[in-house]
């Protein structure tokens, strides 16, 4: 072999491009690492949003389908990032859907419950039923059979 093919793979293929390295394992991993984003980004923007309505409820009470409720929602910084957030989050899922089935992708939305479930127990300090912590491994399992499934 000469020198500049010491990087080549069994295939002849040179690995300079790590993502093609190994195709079918690198791109469900890429895959999986989209859904992740796509849910976490979710997962923050429901988290922001609740703070914003936090907020917003904090100076006017329960929010009222009149103008000055609407006000204070649209003048709230915290209700604008989260906005934001799931924008940037449904760009990702848009990157998703066009790299598998729906039906793949899909199932890990729920996620986002977990992460919020996750949140709520030790960023907000919030006392967790033990039937939520049952759905929640439920979730999880379901979520790691359907990642073991062929995504095409």
């Amino acid at each position: 072999m000469s020198a500049d093919r010491t990087d080549a793979t069994a295939d002849g293929r040179t690995g300079t491009d790590p993502i093609h390295t190994i195709p079918g394992e690198t791109s469900h991993l890429m895959l999986i690492a989209l859904i992740l984003l796509s849910v976490i980004l979710a997962a923050v923007a429901q988290l922001t949003l609740k703070h914003g309505m936090d907020q917003v409820a904090a100076g006017t009470g329960v929010l009222r389908f009149g103008t000055g409720s609407l006000r204070d929602v649209v003048t709230t910084p915290a209700v604008w990032l989260g906005l934001f957030l799931f924008g940037l989050s449904a760009v990702v899922w848009l990157a998703v859907l066009s790299r598998t089935a729906l039906s793949f992708a899909y199932p890990f939305a729920s996620l986002t419950y977990v992460l919020i479930l996750l949140a709520d127990r030790f960023v907000l300090d919030q006392e967790i039923p033990a039937l939520r912590y049952a759905g929640f491994a439920c979730i999880v399992v379901g979520i790691i059979l359907v990642s073991q499934t062929r995504h095409a």
